[in-house]
Order: C-alpha cells, then sequence, then structure tokens
C-alpha cells in the first residue's frame, strides 16, 4: 500500500519580531505589530526526523578569576572619523551592522574602509549580493581603490559565500547587503524574517570561530528602522546608523549599540566624488555658514560624546495667524521646547501666548542634553526682542522650572573648544565656577537664573 501523502503545511511568520504561527491573524502576538503576518511557502514535513544535534561549543565553565583580563585588539580603518564611532578601531572576530537610507553612502566608506585595512597586509573579502563585479570596479576605480589584497565576490547565496570564506581565510569581510543574502534549503524569499535570521546567525558562528571581523550592510525601512527582525540588532556586536539627506553633502555616523566602546560618539564625513572625507573640525563646519549679528542666533557649546563642538541654535517667533500658536522644532525636542518657553514666559517676562515659535539646530543634529536650554532661551528671547547676541560669545547651562540655571559638566572642555575658535565671552551657571580654570583671555559671566542671563545677553 503505497504511503499517504504527507500534509503540506502552511506558517506565517511576523516580519517584525518573527513570531511563527499557523494561521493568519491581523495583529501579532509576539510584538503586537498590526497586518506583519507574512504566509510563508507550504513546506513538507520529512519522512523521518533527522537526529537533533546538540548546539554550542563544549566549551568548560571558568571562574570569573579564571578568565584572562586582555584588552580585545582594535584594527584601525584608516578612516579616523569611523575608528571613533567604533571606539578605536575594529576589534578581531566582531559583527558590525551599518544601516542607512539608500544612497547615503554606506557601501562607499565600507569600500574605503576595505582599502585601508588591505593595504596593511589584511586580506578583505567583499560579498557583494546588489551589484555585478563590475559595477564594483567602477566604483573602485572612483574612490581609488587598487589594493591586490582586496577580492570582490557577486554572490548572494549563503552556502557559496560561506565556501568561499573557508577556501580564501579572510581577516576581514563585508556583506552589502544581509537581506540580500539566502539559504538555498530555506523555501522563503531572500529578505524575510527567516532568511536574514539564518544568515546572520551563520556569519556570527563564523566571526566568532575564526577572528574574522564582519560589516553588514543593513536596508531601512521607510520608517528609518533597519530592516528584518529586531534579533538581527541583538545578534552583532556594533549597530552604526548613517543618516544625511541625499541632496546634502554631509553625512553622520552614529552608534546606537556598541559593546567595544561608547554610544555616545558621532563621526561627520564629508561626500564628494572621490568618497567619503571625515570631518576632521566639526565646529568650524557647522560655524561656517553662521549669519552674524541676526536676531535668534546663538552658539551652544555641545557635547557629542567626547567631542565638543560650536552648534548654532536659531529661533524665529512672529505674530501668530491662527486659533492657537505653532511650535515647530527641528533637532530639539518639542516636549522640552514647550516646558523652557513656559519658563520663559512666567520666569523672564517674555509675551509668547500670541507668537509662532520656530526652533532649528544647524547642520542636522539633534540635541538632547540639558546644558542646549539656557541657549535655546537665549535665540528665543533674542527674536522676540528683536536684539542680537553677540557674534563672539557662547552659551551654555540647564534651565528649570523655576527660572535656576543648574550646573552642567565638562565646562572646561566646552570652553577650550570656544577659545580654540576665537569666542572672547561665554555665558554659564555660577555653580560651575568653583575651581574653573578659565582660558586665557576669555571672559567668564557666571549666571544663577534665566532673567539674569537675559539682561546681560540682550539688555
Amino acid at each position: 500500500m503505497a504511503k499517504a501523502k504527507e500534509k503540506e503545511r502552511t506558517i506565517y511568520l511576523c516580519s517584525a519580531c518573527g513570531y511563527e504561527t499557523p494561521k493568519w491573524m491581523g495583529k501579532c502576538p509576539g510584538c503586537g505589530e498590526w497586518n506583519t503576518l507574512e504566509e510563508q511557502a507550504p513546506q513538507a514535513q520529512p519522512a523521518a526526523k533527522a537526529p537533533k544535534q546538540r548546539p554550542g561549543t563544549g566549551a568548560a565553565a571558568l571562574r570569573l578569576d579564571e578568565i584572562g583580563e586582555e584588552n580585545a585588539p582594535r584594527t584601525t580603518t584608516g578612516i579616523a572619523e569611523l575608528d571613533r564611532v567604533l571606539g578605536g578601531g575594529v576589534v578581531e572576530g566582531s559583527l558590525m551592522l551599518v544601516g542607512g537610507d539608500p544612497g547615503v553612502g554606506k557601501s562607499t566608506l565600507l569600500l574605503q574602509a576595505s582599502e585601508h585595512l588591505a593595504a596593511m597586509g589584511n586580506r578583505v573579502l567583499y560579498v557583494s549580493g546588489e551589484e555585478s563585479a563590475r559595477q564594483i570596479k567602477m566604483r573602485a576605480r572612483r574612490l581609488g581603490v587598487t589594493s591586490p589584497n582586496l577580492l570582490i565576490l557577486s554572490e548572494n547565496a549563503m552556502d557559496e559565500a560561506e565556501r568561499r570564506w573557508e577556501e580564501l581565510h579572510p581577516d576581514y569581510m563585508i556583506i552589502d547587503s544581509i537581506q540580500t543574502m539566502y539559504r538555498p534549503d530555506m523555501a522563503s524569499a531572500p529578505g524575510s524574517v527567516s532568511q536574514v535570521r539564518e544568515c546572520a546567525s551563520i556569519l556570527m558562528r563564523m566571526a566568532k570561530t575564526t577572528g574574522c571581523a564582519v560589516f553588514l550592510v543593513g536596508h531601512v525601512t521607510k520608517e528609518g528602522a533597519i530592516a528584518g527582525p529586531r534579533v538581527l540588532e541583538h545578534m552583532v556586536d556594533v549597530v552604526l546608523y548613517f543618516e544625511g539627506d541625499r541632496q546634502h553633502q554631509y553625512r553622520i555616523l552614529r552608534a546606537v549599540k556598541n559593546r567595544f566602546g561608547s554610544v555616545n560618539e558621532l563621526g561627520i564625513f564629508e561626500m564628494h566624488e572621490n568618497g567619503m572625507t571625515p570631518v576632521e573640525n566639526p565646529s568650524e563646519m557647522l560655524l561656517s555658514e553662521r549669519a552674524k549679528n541676526v536676531p535668534g542666533s546663538c552658539v551652544l557649546p555641545a557635547i557629542e560624546g567626547s567631542r565638543p563642538m560650536l552648534v548654532d541654535v536659531q529661533a524665529l517667533t512672529l505674530q501668530t495667524a491662527y486659533g492657537s500658536p505653532r511650535r515647530t522644532t527641528n533637532g530639539f525636542d518639542a516636549g522640552r521646547l514647550a516646558l523652557l518657553l513656559a519658563v520663559l514666559e512666567k520666569r523672564a517676562g517674555c509675551a509668547l501666548l500670541g507668537q509662532d515659535v520656530y526652533i532649528n539646530v544647524a547642520g542636522g543634529l539633534d540635541l538632547s542634553e540639558p546644558a542646549a536650554d539656557l541657549a535655546l532661551c537665549a535665540a528665543v528671547a533674542s527674536s522676540v526682542r528683536e536684539t542680537c547676541v553677540p557674534a563672539d560669545w557662547a552659551v551654555m547651562g540647564e534651565v528649570g522650572l523655576a527660572g535656576e540655571i543648574r550646573a552642567i559638566s565638562q565646562i572646561e572642555r566646552r570652553l577650550a573648544e570656544c577659545a580654540r575658535l576665537g569666542f572672547t565671552t561665554c555665558v554659564i551657571p555660577r555653580a560651575n565656577l568653583r575651581g574653573l580654570r578659565t582660558p586665557e583671555g576669555m571672559r567668564i559671566y557666571g549666571v544663577e537664573t534665566v532673567a539674569e542671563a537675559l539682561a546681560i545677553l540682550i539688555g
């Protein structure tokens, strides 16, 4: 008697979290997202189950005092801004994910880093599932990439890429992109939750066992998150986001996860025809097009990671034409703005109830530190009263609900950056004056309230 035909099984996978269910539902039980369950191709059940293999390496458990304390060696990429965001360089055996909008420069930056790593005698394997070897050659010629240690492989099948890896034994590997890689033995399409998860798992195992550092290029969704399951960001050691408008020449590289360094570091690049050029002096870049002696402009010495940089905080106020005034902000938290405007109205006598207020942080930066409060208050008050803050003055301080100015961190580094760029006067919290070493030739005003600060700045 012939065996009965095995029943085919249809499953549904959540594109956000990878939750698996035998029937379709509008809301995913795993993550709570709506309309994210996608049908996978029916798969026949195997006639006989293969013996289950035990995962793991079989390593013995060690006491904490038995584990060595040597620091993980780092290798420079030759690009100072990339090394800064990575925490000092590439760690051996690490798995790094670089995400960003299409055309922002992810592949260009990694191809330039590949040239520097290959020029140091390392073997680099660049695997592209989106472009042919000829297309990569055209970009390499434009960027001046010529090292013979850089190997190009146009392949999106994971088993073939793994076989080439075992043959070549590269020191560094770049996958462009993880969403194009797939395992042929899986029925799902490339870019699906299961394919991305399985391919990333293979790459993570290979990186940890061989010591080869791997860069993954990740696509992003229309909401700006990296496409694929959220577990992808949990698996990797470093997650970098490349931000910037394709119509502008400046790009910002941020670390949102880094097991080997700080996540507060920020790298700034300038896009040119011959590739990405690091911006070594971002303060001069951010202030290069600043309009001086204009109401509504104030300079803030901000801290991004370990780097001080001067930022132009701009404000524009005008009589509202609506029933309720508008509050629009770019680069500053809208809730924090509403709080500071209430403090200006109550504690400093600025009439803002009938004024539309527009805030912009020049350069595309996002200010989240409390030290930006006083600079924003000064910019708004300057625009309301049509009085300019002096062009060579810098302002910093945290503002409380009672109108008090609270102390901020790293005050001496901020003042040193102001002095380096020729600023002569700074308004800071009075609490920061204790034990302060003032740069030579700089005048410092210590203030306790918003009203006192505005009296000094705009009279």
